[in-house]
């Protein structure tokens, strides 16, 4: 299955949030199965699981050949830790608006989980042209945005033209709003509430996550399996 994960304003925690759902889907994969893919198209993602700054071809270098096949796609994949591989984002300067409808193609011919983040697509341009990110999330068979509850991220994901099928919330302490609110507004159901708490803090800060993932973080998003 292919999940793609977004938000519409910065700083929501979708690169966070994917990563640990990728985690969590690595953890649950037995010995036998294909592991976990994380596509990163925002290049955050080495950053949060703790690993060493990718120096290889990524995710733009495919989007920028002639041949867009899977099987090439595949094999950027780097391991991450038993069960989890990532495709880096690579540089995404020579990508062109014709080849934005391949990723999508190409990562659910792959036999395996993939958690793509897709990131900001207000950022992108999501309502002016075509941009890879936006037509993953447009291809994915489970599309999750990932909000925080407050006023000005409601009101950017209210206009949106794209739709989720779910939404993921981070709360925070000290705010108005919570997930209830946030499923009201948006009229879509809140799939899992995320709590950014000092461990989960901790575990980004320390690039650990990968390895240590906090138990009520894996908690929060079991539920997504």
């Amino acid at each position: 299955m292919l999940t793609a994960l977004w938000s519409t304003k910065g700083g929501s925690g979708v690169s966070v949030t994917a990563a640990a759902l990728a985690v969590v889907m690595a953890g649950q994969q037995a010995e036998t199965d294909p592991p976990v893919l994380l596509v990163d198209l925002c290049g955050d993602l080495p950053a949060v699981l703790g690993l060493a700054r990718p120096n290889g071809p990524g995710v733009g270098e495919w989007l920028a050949t002639e041949q867009q096949d899977s099987l090439a796609l595949q094999r950027l994949a780097e391991p991450v830790i038993s069960g989890l591989e990532m495709i880096p984002a690579g540089d995404a300067t020579a990508v062109h608006d014709d080849s934005a409808t391949a990723l999508g193609a190409a990562l659910r011919e792959l036999n395996r989980p993939v958690v793509v983040d897709a990131g900001n697509l207000a950022r992108v341009g999501y309502s002016g042209h075509s941009h890879p990110a936006a037509e993953v999330v447009r291809s994915a068979e489970r599309s999750l945005l990932v909000t925080r509850p407050c006023y000005l991220s409601l009101r950017s994901a209210v206009g949106f033209e794209l739709r989720p099928d779910g939404v993921i919330v981070l709360q925070e302490s000290g705010r108005a709003l919570n997930s209830r609110d946030v499923g009201d507004v948006l009229n879509v159901p809140v799939l899992a509430t995320v709590s950014c708490d000092e461990a989960l803090a901790r575990s980004v800060d320390a690039g650990v996550l990968a390895r240590r993932l906090p138990r009520t973080l894996a908690r929060e998003l079991g539920g997504l399996l």
